[in-house]
């Protein structure tokens, strides 16, 4: 694991894949607490309720989807 100091990532606005980690990562409960410090200190609040906006469509999608290939794939 790299370490950064703390001039490098904490003292500018997380990057859109900074922004997509952190709202994989908290929707699976694995968010690690520099990342979490991180985004309360620098993270607009608008791009991670977009963010998990977008990530539990795609989830529900996605749950969707998988429903529906077991269903045809069981003949019903």
């Amino acid at each position: 694991m790299t370490t950064m100091s703390s001039g490098d990532s904490n003292s500018k606005r997380p990057t859109v894949f900074q922004v997509i980690a952190s709202v994989v990562a908290a929707a699976f409960g694995v968010q690690s607490s520099a990342n979490r410090e991180r985004d309360f200190a620098f993270g607009s609040a608008k791009a991670y309720i977009i963010g998990g906006i977008i990530f539990t469509v795609l989830f529900v999608v996605a749950v969707i989807a998988v429903v529906n290939l077991v269903i045809k794939s069981a003949g019903t």
